[in-house]
């Protein structure tokens, strides 16, 4: 009797605020709510779910937080139904990278295996607008860099494309956090634009050789990249640590 008194404890009862958010979430993963459309204001949700006002603010400042509305302030605004997930996933990424300090190696590493994972499926499931969104990026990129200007978020939303080609939800979400680590390495060393015309030109072979289905030659390409972008970063990142540690 005094185990079976050991193993049980008072539950837990969960806070209204969390169910009121609960059942607006399930909502959206059922599709009734759609993203885009307005939710109720804060009385007429109050009112419908029976609870206080207070309430309703806390629901709905979580379903913000968590990335799954936006609040537009002012007498026209209110709750909007918004997936900005992706974004809240990439911060969480980026803040356990940074806890972690994971270093250039790593992240190249981790790039490598996964980037070419994705390229094989990109190879298999790539349609034209997937090529001709690929060929805008890199020519945008091309612009920039012909008027001596870094193509820094071209560059970055390319491997996005990338992911985004392979069909592979999974593969779009890691990808992207990845990216997001990228861009803070880069806003933290500042590459300069000989480094971002190397890159802009690996890409543009990159994209050719997916759109004559050259699968290993995107593959080798793709190392040869990443690897050379590591090469060319790493002074930059030694740079940084020596002037940090002063």
């Amino acid at each position: 009797m005094n185990n079976q008194k050991a193993i049980f404890a008072p539950i837990k009862r969960t806070r209204t605020f969390e169910d009121v958010s609960d059942k607006i979430k399930q909502l959206i993963f059922d599709d009734v709510l759609k993203p885009g459309e307005k939710l109720p204001s804060e009385a007429q949700l109050a009112q419908q779910f029976g609870v206080g006002r207070q309430t309703v603010r806390e629901a709905l400042r979580l379903l913000e937080i968590s990335g799954f509305i936006t609040i537009h302030r002012g007498g026209s605004g209110g709750p909007i139904i918004k997936d900005t997930i992706l974004n809240r996933i990439s911060d969480l990424f980026l803040d356990a990278f940074r806890i972690k300090k994971v270093t250039l190696a790593e992240l190249t590493v981790a790039r490598l295996e996964i980037e070419k994972v994705v390229l094989n499926h990109v190879i298999d499931n790539v349609e034209e607008s997937d090529i001709r969104s690929l060929q805008k990026n890199v020519a945008e990129a091309r612009k920039k860099i012909d008027n001596n200007i870094v193509a820094t978020e071209e560059n970055i939303q390319f491997h996005i494309l990338l992911a985004q080609a392979s069909r592979n939800h999974v593969f779009f979400i890691v990808v992207e956090s990845i990216m997001a680590i990228v861009g803070d390495f880069l806003s933290r060393i500042g590459p300069d634009v000989e480094t971002s015309d190397n890159v802009v030109s690996y890409h543009e072979d990159i994209v050719k050789a997916i759109a004559e289905k050259k699968r290993t030659k995107a593959i080798n390409l793709l190392e040869q990249h990443l690897l050379e972008v590591r090469n060319r970063l790493k002074p930059f990142v030694n740079q940084k640590k020596e002037s940090n540690s002063k």
